[in-house]
Order: C-alpha cells, then structure tokens, then sequence
C-alpha cells in the first residue's frame, strides 16, 4: 500500500502524465477528428491508416487517452489525500500549547515584558491581533496563556482547489469523450436535416463565403434556423468561433463545399470542318440534350469531377472537392453513331480529343466553358455533456491559483506567562509569502501592545 501511495502521489508522474495528455491534445487538434476515411485518404495519403490505427482520428474517445486522464485523476486524487489531513489540521485546528523557548528558534519573533495582569494581558493581545482580522484561539490555565492567531487559512489550500478543479476538467473530459456526440450536417440552402439525438431540425437558410482580395477564404457565414414541430423557433447567423446552441446541441461552421454530383455545365460543341459552326448546351452530368442539325442528334454528359487526376488502376477520380481542374466525360451521336467521347477539361480545353467508336478522329471539337454548382455549408452539431464540469473546474482552478498566490495564510503564535510581579510576552510568527509585509505587521502589533503597558 505504502507503494502503491508512492508511487501514485509522484510528482515525477504527475509531469510525465501532463506532457503525454498535451501532446495527445495537440495531435487532436492538428488532426481533424470524427471525418470519413475518405477524408483522411485525400488529406493525409499513405499516413491515414497510420492515423487510424492508432486511434487519431477519434482522439478524446480512444481508450489508451482516457486511460491517461484516469491516471492523472488517481495521481492527483492519491497526492491530495496524503497532503490534504495535515493542511487541515494546520489551517483549523485546535490550538495546542507551546513552550515559549520553542518560539524563540522562529525568525519572526519577539519578546518583551508587560505591567499587567496575566488575564488584561492576554485580553489586550488578543484585541489588537483581532483588529489586524486573525482568529484567535485561546488556551491556559496556572499562571500560563497560549494564543494561536491565524488568517487568510484558506491560503493554505490553494493547491488542492487547483487539484479538485483539474478533478472536475478530467471528469467533463471524460463526460465528453464518453457521452459526446458530433456529427457533420451538409446541408445546401433549403435544405433542413434532423439532428442526430435530437428532437429537433436545422434548415440552412442562407450560406455566403467572404473572400480577402487576394482571393482566400475570409468567412464562412450560414443563417441557420432551427425547426420543432414544423415551426421555425431560433435562427442566426453561425461563424467559425460563433456557434449557435439550441437545447445542449451547439452548431459549428466547419467548411463549405459543392454538390458536384448535380452541376449545370455549359458546354460548346463545335465542328472541326465548319468554323462558324457553334452550338452552346447546358446540361447536368446524366442529362441527354437533343440538337437539331445533319450531323449532331444529342449530346450527354456521362460524368463530371472537380479536380481530375488518374488514381489506382488507371481509374479517374476527384483529387479534392476543389474546382481545380474541373472534366467532363461527354458523348456525342449522330444518330446511332457515336461521334465524340472523351474528357473535356475547363482549364486545358486543348488537351486530347475527342475519338469515336471506331477510333477515327472526332469532327466535333467539344468544350467545358462553365460549371456551376450549389455550394452547401458544413455544420458540426456538437453535444458535450462534460463542458459545465470543464467551465466549473477552469473557475475552480482559478481560485485555488489565487488563493496560492495572493491569499497566502499567517500564523502568530503568543505564550504569556507570569514572571515576578510581571507578564512575560514571547511570541513569534510564520507567513507562506510576503515575509518582509508580515515582519512589519507583527512588529507593529506587538509594538503596540508594549506601548500600551
């Protein structure tokens, strides 16, 4: 047992356990937690399974990091305990006597003689030490008065507030990790989506995208409004940094993106043969247009992604949800005959050609002048149980550094004692901080009370 309170009530873990708990932190900070492992695959490659392995990607739930937050609640649980009875005793304890040469091996000490009696004596310590606001506790009897004064007491326990207030922020962490709920929304204007765990909806509004000069993302900007029983009941604007909370569900702005499984393409169809031939089309991918002219019946768009790019096994895929190099599968016919199918590129519309069934060149020239899409607002709905206990624990904390810090206790200890007709006074006294403001304190009180003799 003496061991195991040894070993717990470390501060040598205590340290080690801080610094692997910010570590992990930082890691969950900089690594996007609950998204899609297709997420993680466009982000962070080869190193997703990695992530995921070891549990990055859901951080605060993984059980070897609240492991570490159970062990660093038993270290300072076990470290309190062992310290928490002897400061008690020491701040609200009863007064025990002392012999008055024990008080003269103190550095704040004195020691004078008074023309009183032992009883108006000890009255007129006690008064003037209640006038500097100590509590004084009083004790003797034969010739003999002991006074044990205090104050700021609760100074003396300004580290175990701290303790219990890092107690409370584990237990909201806990609370959270365990009982949480996050879950991403994706919602394009209209649109309105149940919350997962709630009785309620959330219907986007309005979405707009701030941009700087330079082109960069500024701001992200969603009207949001929450819906029960088919009746709007809240609505405002959600930012980055400014959620909306309705009944313990509180709603981020996290991204944005575009549906690009439904955008309008414009596109131009050209003959190679016929310069003043221009035939511009508006059509969604899986949409077939029908053209009147001799060598053109219809044309359709068999696909489309944002950002083109050959992955494994030569298949074609989006590199990101970004627009950067936006393609267009499209098939032309001329009746029965296919006469264009390839992929035309917005930003390279030069680059390959088109080929038909039989391989043969084109005589269509096709291009992708414009695609345009819904854009749809990401919104993170976040239930965190625990943050009360995190906000009450942060306070706790708080109090318990400034009692350390600027509520640091003092202690006066006074033996009287009868000597020839005359009371002997020998006292002393100790301060956690601010000794050189405590020495002129107990100076001038006890100079007080000889002037008063």
């Amino acid at each position: 047992m003496r061991s195991f309170t040894k070993f717990f009530s470390s501060v040598r873990l205590a340290i080690i356990l801080l610094i692997l708990i910010t570590l992990a932190s930082v890691l969950g900070t900089l690594i996007p937690q609950g998204r899609s492992a297709a997420e993680y695959t466009a982000r962070y490659g080869s190193l997703s399974g990695f992530f995921t392995t070891l549990q990055l990607t859901r951080l605060y739930r993984s059980p070897w990091y609240l492991g570490l937050l159970v062990l660093f609640a038993l270290n300072i649980v076990v470290c309190s305990l062992t310290r928490i009875g002897a400061k008690w005793r020491k701040a609200f304890g009863p007064a025990e006597p002392v012999d008055a040469q024990s008080l003269m091996t103190s550095k704040v000490k004195n020691r004078f003689r008074l023309s009183l009696a032992l009883g108006e004596a000890g009255d007129r310590v006690t008064r003037l030490l209640r006038a500097r606001r100590y509590r004084v506790s009083r004790d003797g009897s034969g010739g003999r008065v002991f006074l044990l004064a205090r104050k700021k007491r609760l100074g003396g326990l300004g580290s175990d507030v701290v303790h219990l207030g890092l107690l409370v922020i584990l237990a909201g962490g806990l609370i959270s990790g365990l009982a949480g709920r996050r879950s991403d929304l994706a919602l394009r204007e209209g649109e309105t989506a149940a919350v997962p765990g709630a009785a309620f909806s959330v219907r986007l509004d309005k979405f707009e995208t701030e941009y700087y000069p330079q082109g960069g993302v500024k701001d992200w900007k969603s009207t949001v409004s929450v819906i029960e029983n088919g009746a709007a009941v809240a609505s405002r604007v959600v930012e980055v940094n400014h959620p909306l909370t309705h009944r313990g569900v509180s709603f981020y702005q996290t991204s944005y993106g575009y549906d690009w499984d439904a955008p309008r393409l414009g596109l131009e169809v050209r003959k190679r043969a016929d310069a003043s031939f221009m035939r511009p089309v508006t059509l969604k991918p899986g949409e077939t247009v029908a053209i009147d002219d001799p060598d053109l019946s219809r044309i359709s768009v068999r696909g489309f992604v944002p950002d083109f790019v050959i992955g494994e096994g030569s298949q074609v895929q989006s590199r990101s949800n970004e627009p950067r190099n936006p393609a267009a599968l499209v098939e032309a016919w001329k009746g029965e005959e296919r006469v264009f199918a390839g992929w035309v590129f917005a930003k390279y519309p030069d680059f390959g050609e088109g080929h038909t069934g039989a391989g043969a060149p084109s005589p269509l020239a096709v291009v992708l002048k414009t695609y345009d899409a819904a854009p749809y607002s990401v919104l993170q709905a976040a239930r965190d149980p625990g943050a009360n206990f995190i906000w009450l624990g942060s306070l706790l904390v708080t109090a318990g550094l400034f009692l350390a810090f600027y509520w640091p206790p003092r202690e006066v200890r006074v033996v009287l004692e009868e000597a020839q007709g005359r009371v002997e006074v020998t006292a002393a006294g100790r301060a956690a901080k601010g000794r050189d403001a405590f020495q002129a304190e107990f100076d001038g009180i006890f100079e007080e009370v000889r002037r008063a003799s």
